[in-house]
């Protein structure tokens, strides 16, 4: 398996999501840290205010969007550009 193969196959992933004490600076109650971890090596920390299954739901699609950025938007990859319009001097548009 080459280099490329395996780092394609990677992907983030939720570690863990945990109650917490308020961040400094902070009001409210139940806060909770999340870890976020991609290739085992990297990891991403915060925190977010909020019950169990409200913060555990808003990681999950943190997790998502930046599996989708990281895999890029494959629907886009196929689109043809459309051929440019030149005015002509009548103020019609003509396709070149």
């Amino acid at each position: 398996m080459t280099e490329e193969s395996s780092e394609v196959r990677q992907s983030y992933e939720m570690v863990s999501v945990r109650r917490a004490e308020p961040p400094p600076g902070t009001e409210g109650s139940n806060w909770h840290r999340y870890v976020i971890a991609f290739g085992g090596t990297n990891s991403i920390q915060g925190c977010r205010q909020g019950n169990l299954s409200v913060v555990t739901g808003a990681v999950e699609e943190i997790v998502a969007q930046l599996n989708e950025r990281h895999r890029g938007k494959h629907g886009r990859v196929h689109l043809v550009p459309t051929p440019k319009k030149i005015p002509t001097s009548n103020g019609r548009s003509n396709l070149p």
